[in-house]
């Protein structure tokens, strides 16, 4: 299934992996002083008293391979045939690293990419490579080894690039983790690829540091295309915590209409949300808000509707559907409302019925008068018969109105089944709103004055 989220936007893939923002850091180029000179090392070791290790055995077979690849004038191709009895022979760490290094440089000088894989493995292994260049000798195997469709190793090449926080000046360690998760993707590990890409959202929100957008709309494509539940509703939710704009509440609100096929008051909660969020921006989107409140039944919330539709300019006044809606709605809201005393009283009552408490919610909830509404959902929510997940979604959204936003969260965290998706959305949008209603921290008076003496 193609992503389509409106009829305007798509989610797009940010890039290409960063295989190719690196020019193989390997390419044809030489690794210099990585070879070593075995053919010296004993008159070296006992000068320096090192602890290098080369047998007899070694130094004889290295030490013309050696001289050809250094000529560096097409010798290489010719002993490339002998590297497999030799790599028998390296049994010592400095062997392997001097071997590696060899292999590598003649992979370099052939264009053979094989080659400088097995080098770059076998310097690696040797745990001789120095400190400073782990990462990038990690980050080079990947490359080779990603280019050669070999995912599972170039993985474990690639997170110890990682975890020796390899960098250049076109890579850093958010990059990598991008190309982390693009390589399960790849190969077709979707489920393992986006764990790994919301575990580094994660990791990164926690340290503090800053989640590109693309993170998040890479993740939300590729679960949503390859419809992966319920991770396209929690990539949804903490983008949409991250990045809230009417943009884009717009495409998150149709991710989760796409996806599901609601009844009719799942649909008027998730309309409910996306007329706050100004997310409704076609005349189809007003309809199905007034089909789900229906204006017999919460007339004057459909007569609100509609007037901000008008309002908007995205209804028309001559729809003749709005206008008969508007009109019925019109004819009721006096009744409705002289109703709403008596509601109120039955549905307080001990004796009072599951039907009763939850239409008073729902016609206190319409009528904004969210504490009543608070009241009536916590009452009817454990009561013999209560659809739980329909009452806690309108409970929450009564809660969050009054700013009720820890208490918002946490009720909106209890709704499972169909509407789960709708209760992350609102979970997103108790995020924002708090996250606006919080003022900023300011520095107080004592640091001020001390801040002020420190600078005289």
């Amino acid at each position: 299934m193609r992503l389509f989220v409106s009829q305007s936007r798509t989610l797009k893939k940010p890039g290409s992996s960063i295989v190719m923002a690196i020019a193989l850091l390997s390419g044809t180029a030489m690794l210099s002083g990585v070879i070593a000179e075995p053919a010296h090392a004993q008159r070296d070791r006992k000068k320096k008293k090192e602890t290098t290790e080369y047998s007899k055995e070694f130094i004889e077979a290295f030490t013309p391979l050696q001289a050809a690849v250094n000529a560096n004038d097409g010798s290489a191709a010719g002993v490339v045939g002998q590297f497999p009895a030799i790599v028998a022979l390296a049994q010592s760490a400095d062997e392997k690293n001097a071997l590696g290094g060899l292999i590598y440089n003649a992979g370099a000088q052939t264009g053979d990419q094989g080659l400088q894989l097995q080098g770059m493995g076998l310097m690696l292994e040797s745990g001789k490579v120095a400190p400073e260049n782990v990462g990038r000798f990690n980050f080079i195997a990947y490359q080779l080894a990603n280019a050669r469709g070999d995912y599972a190793g170039s993985r474990a090449y690639l997170q110890a690039a990682i975890d020796a926080n390899f960098t250049a000046d076109n890579v850093s360690v958010p990059d990598m983790q991008i190309a982390m998760a693009e390589s399960f993707i790849t190969e077709n590990r979707i489920q393992e690829g986006l764990d790994y890409l919301a575990t580094a959202i994660e990791t990164r929100k926690a340290a503090g540091q800053p989640v590109d957008e693309a993170w998040y709309r890479r993740g939300l494509s590729v679960a949503y295309n390859n419809e992966v539940v319920p991770q396209v509703y929690d990539f949804a939710s903490i983008w949409i915590a991250a990045y809230p704009s009417e943009t884009n509440w717009r495409d998150a609100v149709n991710i989760v209409r796409n996806l599901n096929s609601y009844e009719r008051g799942a649909m008027l909660d998730l309309m409910r949300l996306s007329h706050r969020v100004g997310a409704m921006q076609e005349k189809y989107e007003y309809i199905d808000y007034v089909e789900a409140a229906d204006a017999r039944r919460l007339p004057n919330e459909v007569k609100r509707v509609i007037e901000d539709g008008y309002a908007s300019g995205v209804v028309s006044r001559d729809d003749i559907y709005i206008s008969d809606s508007l009109e019925i709605a019109d004819g009721r809201i006096a009744a409705d409302e002289a109703d709403l005393p008596a509601l109120e009283s039955d549905a307080r009552s001990a004796d009072a019925g599951l039907r009763t408490v939850v239409a008073a919610g729902d016609a206190f909830l319409s009528y904004s008068e969210y504490a009543k509404a608070e009241d009536f959902y916590s009452k009817a929510v454990d009561m013999p018969g209560a659809d739980r997940d329909e009452v806690l979604t309108r409970l929450g959204i009564a809660q969050v109105e009054q700013g009720k936003f820890d208490a918002a969260s946490q009720t909106f965290a209890q709704v499972g089944g169909a509407r789960s998706p709708i209760a992350k959305l609102w979970t997103a949008y108790v995020s924002e709103k708090a996250a606006a209603a919080t003022p900023a921290v300011e520095p107080s008076a004592p640091a001020v004055a001390e801040a002020e003496a420190a600078t005289s």
